[in-house]
């Protein structure tokens, strides 16, 4: 079932997300929807938050973006990341590696609106599976932006958050407007 993306706005995009101690059918169908909804969408990432849920869950395909290289280690194994997705993770935890990176984003709940964002190249990520199983993720590239990305929404952050000052200063009476628009 495809799902009503929340746009810039809604305080839920703000909420730091619950942890989920079991994936239960809830869950599990939640998850499944929001793989639909950002297929759908042309995404390449979707958190909970921005289906109106604050729980630590986040769901991740970069297979469709031909253009941007990806790599993958899963719990210690290096795997083609195409083949791999959708991801499904539940309480992601993230650890950044040094080198970063300037590229440009969007977000689902800010539809047309981009910025360049510096991230970093490559991440660890642990989670778990709907599962239950410890996912060890190794990545970079797309994935590795992606990650972070769907990361900092599960904790109530936003890429504007990351954008420079000069960036935000031109798009202030756009995001003003967007707010406003979907206040609730």
């Amino acid at each position: 079932m495809i799902l009503p993306i929340v746009r810039y706005g809604d305080p839920v995009l703000r909420a730091k997300g619950k942890r989920i101690e079991a994936a239960d059918d809830r869950i599990r169908k939640l998850a499944a929807n929001m793989i639909e909804t950002m297929h759908q969408a042309n995404g390449v990432g979707l958190a909970a938050q921005q289906v109106g849920e604050a729980l630590q869950l986040t769901v991740i395909d970069v297979s469709g973006a031909e253009d941007q290289e990806s790599t993958l280690t899963l719990n210690g194994t290096q795997v083609d990341p195409r083949s791999s997705m959708p991801l499904t993770l539940l309480n992601p935890e993230l650890a950044l590696d040094g080198e970063t990176a300037l590229a440009l984003e969007g977000c689902l709940s800010f539809p047309e609106i981009t910025g360049e964002i510096r991230r970093s190249t490559s991440v660890a990520l642990r989670a778990q599976s709907l599962e239950g199983e410890p996912l060890a993720i190794e990545a970079s590239g797309l994935l590795a932006r992606a990650l972070q990305h769907e990361v900092d929404h599960l904790n109530g952050i936003l890429f504007i958050d990351r954008m420079s000052a000069a960036t935000k200063v031109a798009l202030r009476s756009r995001l003003k407007r967007m707010q406003k628009e979907n206040a609730s």
